[in-house]
């Protein structure tokens, strides 16, 4: 063995590793993602099934505002279909982006519904209603930190497939943008 083909056999072999320990390092930063999914995506299941508990009792006394209804139906809908996307790849940015406009959407629906409940008096006295709107409060509150979670981890990894020379890497391995909420 030559000294020029040692010395690029050590080359190869520092490059190998490098590239090595930065798919590794990639690859971890995807760990907090994911958790911060897990959490989130335990959030919306809640709230979606606070939400499905609020319009059995709201529905019969609101039938006259059937457009708000609807409106609430379908904003839940699309976050139930965007949560099933961003599922299995939670550092996606298309589907994750997909979820932050259907949880747009789904606010001012909820906002308006609620409004709408507090000018019935049968609805408004409810316990049932009280305790619904009682636990989308807290879930909104915990939802505000979760999404902050899961924002802090995806800006980590967003910089690490940012950094030179690991942007390299980005269109070999795949190593996207991760979504923010």
């Amino acid at each position: 063995m030559t000294l020029s083909s040692g010395i690029a056999a050590a080359v190869v072999a520092v490059l190998a590793l490098w590239m090595l320990g930065a798919y590794n390092r990639v690859v971890a930063l995807r760990t907090p993602i994911i958790a911060a999914w897990g959490h989130i995506d335990g959030l919306l299941q809640a709230r979606d099934q606070t939400l499905a508990a609020l319009l059995a009792v709201v529905e019969p006394a609101l039938a006259e505002e059937r457009a708000a209804l609807e409106a609430l139906h379908l904003a839940r809908s699309s976050v139930r279909r965007a949560a099933d996307a961003v599922r299995p790849r939670p550092a996606n940015v298309e589907s994750v982006q997909v979820l932050a406009r259907a949880e747009a959407a789904l606010a001012p629906a909820l906002a308006r519904m609620i409004a709408l409940a507090e000018q019935h008096p049968e609805v408004r006295e409810s316990t049932a209603v009280a305790q619904s709107t009682t636990a989308l409060r807290e879930l909104g509150l915990r939802w505000q930190f979760a999404r902050q979670v899961f924002n802090d981890a995806g800006a980590v990894y967003n910089a690490a497939v940012a950094q030179f020379p690991t942007r390299l890497l980005s269109g070999l391995f795949h190593f996207g943008r991760a979504g923010q909420l």
